[in-house]
Formats: C-alpha cells, structure tokens, sequence
C-alpha cells in the first residue's frame, strides 16, 4: 500500500521538486511514498479553466491506482476535484491547499498566501471563504511568475523574499504560505531569510496523510 502525492500539471519538473521537498518524510512513514505527473494536465494550472479540466482524467488515473493507495494527495494548490476524488475512493484524501492552511493556522494567528499571478487570488479567496477562514488570513499576494518561471530560482527567490516580506510586514502576516506545488524548493531558505515560519503545502499534506495512514494501522 502507498500514499499517492499526483502532480495534476504535466510538469516532470514540478513533479520532482515535490518528490524532493516529501523525500525527507519517507523514513517517518508507515507505507511507501510515490509522486506522479498527470500527464494528461497543462504544464501549469494557472486557470480557472485548468483547475476544472484536470478532474476527469485525475479520476480516472486515481482509480487505477485505488487498489494499492493508502492515501492520496493532490498536489495542486487550487485542489482541484478535491471533493470528487474523496467521494470516489475509500482512502484519505488530501489537497495541498486545504492542509496547508490548517497547517498554517497551527504556527501563527495570521498567515499570508504567496501565489504565483494575480488572477490565481480569486481562487484562493473562495477556497479561503468556504473553509470559513478569512478573519485568520492576512493576505495574498503574487509573485506574478507563471508555473514554468519558477524553475528560474534565482529570480523566484528574488520575488519570494519581497512579496514575502510585504506581507510580513505590511499585512502582518505571522505565517507564510507557498501558494504553488512548484515552490518546494525555498521554504528552508525563504524562512531563514524572513525570520517567520513557511508552510510548503506538499509537505503539509503529506504530512497529514501519513497521520491519516499511521491512525488507521492501530484500528
């Protein structure tokens, strides 16, 4: 049995630094972890449109997958299907998003959001509204990178130290939170150079299905 962390996106890069950011959780869980691309995704969901259209084929790789799964997690930070995949599978389910909020909110009282472009921030408005959560959150703001700029780390970690300290400083943010799977590389450096904690919602969830995965072997 394996806790399945799917990159919707068809980036074998971003796949990889989600592979590396979840390495170091391995010798802490119970089952094996397995990263994989969906090959059928954009290069990067950067739209409403995107985030819709990869919930079909998601499904249908999941369910081939059903059988050896522990745990799934999506590993977009608009969660898309989210609700569909929980609905289909007997497993836990995990979205990056929704983990690394409720991660956040456990190391500070404010956290702020660090997304990839403007237009990603009505999405992540909603998904803050319907958990019930906006009095806990800061601030959301771009780097105005795409998916595919952030393999640029030396100009995405330029953007990260300025939106990030815009928001640690102007919205008073307590915490932060990398709004994008393609971000996984900077959280250890980002949190050293702002002085506050940094949740990079791929670990987060894992983190989350591992727990899951550990509960359910002492039933």
């Amino acid at each position: 049995m394996t806790i399945f962390v799917l990159n919707p996106n068809s980036s074998q890069h971003v796949t990889d630094g989600i592979d590396h950011a979840v390495d170091p959780m391995r010798a802490a869980s119970p089952v094996p972890i397995e990263t994989h691309t969906l090959i059928e995704g954009p290069p990067g969901i950067e739209t409403q449109a995107h985030v819709d259209g990869v919930v079909a084929p998601m499904l249908t790789h999941c369910a081939q997958l059903e059988d050896r799964a522990s745990a799934f997690v999506v590993a977009c930070y608009s969660d898309p299907g989210l609700a569909a995949l929980r609905e289909q599978s007997a497993q836990p389910v995990l979205g990056i998003a929704e983990a690394s909020i409720l991660t956040a909110m456990t190391l500070g009282q404010r956290f702020g959001i660090i997304s990839i472009l403007s237009k990603s921030i009505p999405r992540h408005m909603r998904y803050v509204g319907a958990m019930g959560v906006m009095d806990r959150l800061a601030g959301d703001q771009p780097l105005e990178l795409g998916v595919l700029d952030l393999a640029d780390q030396i100009r995405t970690f330029e953007r990260l130290k300025t939106v990030g300290a815009s928001l640690r400083d102007t919205a008073l943010a307590d915490v932060l939170i990398l709004g994008c799977a393609g971000m996984t590389a900077f959280r250890t450096d980002l949190e050293d150079h702002l002085g506050v904690p940094v949740v990079e919602p791929c670990q987060a969830a894992t983190a989350m299905a591992i727990g899951r995965v550990a509960l359910q072997k002492t039933r």
